[in-house]
């Protein structure tokens, strides 16, 4: 590698940090000998960990950072004075296989601005994961940023050679999209989504008649949302992922809190630092979302547009509705166990199973995996009745639950003295 190339390389991968959109592809794309590695379940992740505690590396880096719009709240937008960069295609391609074959990566995440138009920079991004997995053999994860307004058959040809795209949508509402991004519009995004959707599901429909079939997008589609840049509800962001995942190819909403990149413009709020609670809620959110049977209205609704800070979504939810509760664990629904706090999928599976040969008590809870210091405020088992906690009020019960943590070992007749 050049010395140019190293600069150039140096450049783009700090101008990519900021897309969070990049995960596990739950993909498998084995070696058939001819090739250059693997993709096998859950491998191919930038900066994360497999099942079995690893660290995964993924390239992650920008094609090139010169972009014609002027988006307000990115630091990539055309009138920012910053280092340029641009890598051409054989460059990128050299660069992943040289970081593949020396063991840094175990993929690529590749996103780019845009250059002339939306189909030149597309084009330039499907003829790099093409020719890595022609030409190199590489059978590694690829991760390919679809850029808005782009062909249905260039994006169709991306989708040929990588594992997962991603368009994001950045912004929920179309009104704070065009105030932050005036060339922007939720149209360009979404058609380069349903192009996806629609590669994807046809793939599906033709493994049933034939029996090789090239995949497409195998692991699906994913987006990013931006938190804090504009004055929409935590309401407005989840009931814009909620109608994201009515789409049956849409795998993963992430959401970034807000990074101060460009404080001049008045357009942007003026934070010390990203909003990193608030975004830790919305993912919480999120999960009860996908695996809790929770609806967007029911976690930030009229009343509460915004969520709690202080406590995580479930719980807020249980305390704004203390007429659900308490929860007889042994004979209340699956539904019903998954809203108690505390309570978990795997334990509520557990329990609905367990209960069908014995009585449960608050002892079989704990060993089932159930945090009782928050469940037993909500439930009712065995000897745990609804007399036997003497105050179940939110009130107290959001006292107790946010309570600071003692230190373990901390002698309460130790005097504490605050030096700061």
């Amino acid at each position: 590698m050049t010395e140019a190339t190293l600069e150039k390389l140096k450049i783009l991968a700090a101008a990519a940090k900021y897309d969070v959109s990049c995960s596990s592809s739950g993909t498998v794309r084995r070696n058939d000998g001819k090739g250059v590695g693997n993709t096998v379940g859950g491998v191919g992740i930038c900066h994360s960990f497999a099942a079995d505690g690893r660290c995964i590396a993924l390239l992650k880096i920008m094609l090139t950072n010169y972009c014609k719009y002027d988006c307000a709240y990115c630091v990539n937008r055309r009138s920012n004075d910053i280092p340029r960069a641009t890598l051409s295609v054989s460059e990128v391609v050299d660069i992943t296989m040289e970081f593949y074959r020396r063991n840094y990566i175990e993929g690529l995440f590749l996103s780019s601005g845009v250059v002339r138009n939306a189909d030149y920079t597309m084009e330039r991004i499907a003829r790099i994961a093409k020719d890595l997995r022609t030409i190199h053999r590489f059978n590694g994860y690829i991760h390919l940023k679809s850029i808005p307004g782009a062909s249905q058959e260039l994006v169709n040809e991306a989708g040929r050679y990588a594992d997962r795209m991603s368009v994001n949508i950045e912004i929920p509402r179309e009104e704070s999209l065009r105030y932050l991004a005036p060339e922007k519009n939720h149209q360009s995004i979404f058609e380069p989504m349903g192009y996806i959707r629609q590669g994807v599901l046809q793939c599906q429909e033709d493994r049933k008649t034939m029996r090789h079939v090239p995949r497409f997008v195998p692991a699906g589609q994913s987006t990013q949302m931006i938190v804090g840049a504009t004055p929409d509800t935590d309401r407005d962001i989840l009931m814009a992922s909620s109608s994201l995942y009515s789409m049956p190819t849409m795998r993963r909403v992430y959401y970034s809190g807000y990074v101060s990149v460009n404080t001049y413009d008045s357009r942007l709020p003026a934070l010390k630092q990203p909003p990193l609670v608030r975004e830790n809620r919305l993912y919480q959110a999120d999960w009860l979302m996908r695996f809790y049977q929770f609806k967007a209205e029911e976690i930030a609704d009229d009343t509460n547009p915004n969520l709690d800070l202080e406590v995580d979504p479930k719980l807020g939810w249980a305390l704004r509705h203390p007429e659900a509760f308490p929860v007889d664990i042994n004979r209340a629904p699956y539904e019903m166990i998954l809203r108690v706090p505390g309570i978990g999928v795997k334990s509520a599976t557990l329990i609905v199973n367990a209960r069908r040969y014995r009585h449960l008590n608050s002892s079989h809870l704990s060993k089932i995996g159930v945090v009782m210091k928050r469940a037993k405020y909500f439930i009712t088992c065995g000897e745990l009745t609804a007399g036997t906690i003497a105050d179940t009020s939110p009130e107290y019960v959001r006292r107790i639950l946010t309570a600071p943590r003692k230190l373990k070992g901390e002698s309460p007749l130790q005097l504490s003295l605050d030096f700061s």
